[in-house]
């Protein structure tokens, strides 16, 4: 699908460099039918020395030699770059954008064009290939262009479909997921550090401990809950941990969490937010 394609990552920053290492990884295009743009010349010269892929400071240059762009920069600055590659941009370009807030509907009123436009909220885990990241399309685009899409991103995880209305939902959950899970991971290590154990050893046990509770979850199909009391003895470490837990309302600050964030997310597709 993607072989004969020309894709440009427009602000190749960490999701740009994931997108474009999870192609190339998977063999779905080769190196020099990818272009990717930023600002900073040192990063792009690092960018083709790792990957053999073509780099630019010239936006317009890297729109124009493209069959789909990949537009990766942040939403604060997603009218600006709109702007700036407007004239470059044709109607039969591809958009895929991972801007967080920005709308599919203000993207295609940005370009002045009816440009097919998918968005998508990888999250930072695609950097080793296991990212999780939903997708929904525009009004003009097709399931072609989904397919499209939905092949680039399992190339750096899973790929959920969801209606355009769930994205700031998502990005509360999945989006700025893997902030809430580094803090945990974090308290984790300190907890172990505060009875003895060495820092180094900690860490280790904490990461595997919540990559294992999530392969669990995943491989096993079963419903945390049921998991939970699978290890659950009456008396034991677990729920008297699990009772100080409830009791400091951990459920409901992981809850508000997702809330908060998928707010802010929203708030995002509103110009006057857009750049605080």
């Amino acid at each position: 699908m993607l072989k004969n394609k020309k894709i440009a990552v427009i602000g190749a920053g960490h999701i740009g460099q994931a997108i474009i290492g999870g192609l190339l990884k998977a063999k779905l295009l080769p190196a020099k039918s990818v272009t990717a743009s930023r600002r900073n010349p040192a990063i792009l010269e690092d960018l083709k020395k790792r990957f053999g892929v073509h780099t630019t400071t010239d936006n317009l240059k890297a729109v124009k030699g493209a069959d789909t762009l990949i537009i990766a920069v942040k939403p604060q600055g997603a009218q600006k770059l709109l702007e700036e590659i407007a004239p470059a941009v044709r109607e039969d370009q591809l958009i895929i954008s991972v801007m967080a807030g920005v709308t599919t509907e203000q993207i295609n009123a940005l370009l002045q064009k009816p440009n097919p436009v998918v968005r998508a909220m990888p999250n930072t885990p695609a950097l080793v290939d296991a990212g999780a990241t939903p997708l929904s399309k525009g009004a003009h685009a097709k399931d072609s262009d989904l397919k499209i899409a939905e092949t680039i991103f399992k190339a750096v995880g899973i790929v959920e479909i969801v209606p355009e209305t769930l994205m700031d939902a998502v990005t509360g959950l999945s989006g700025s997921g893997p902030v809430y899970i580094y803090m945990v991971i974090e308290a984790l290590i300190d907890g172990g550090v505060k009875m003895g154990i060495p820092r180094a050893t900690a860490r280790r046990l904490a990461a595997q401990t919540v990559f294992g509770a999530a392969k669990l979850v995943i491989e096993t199909g079963k419903h945390p809950a049921i998991l939970k009391d699978e290890v659950t003895t009456p008396g034991g470490t677990a729920i008297a941990a699990i009772h100080m837990l409830e009791s400091k309302g951990l459920r409901n600050v992981l809850i508000e969490a997702v809330v908060t964030a998928a707010k802010r997310s929203e708030e995002l597709s509103r110009p006057e937010e857009s750049g605080s």
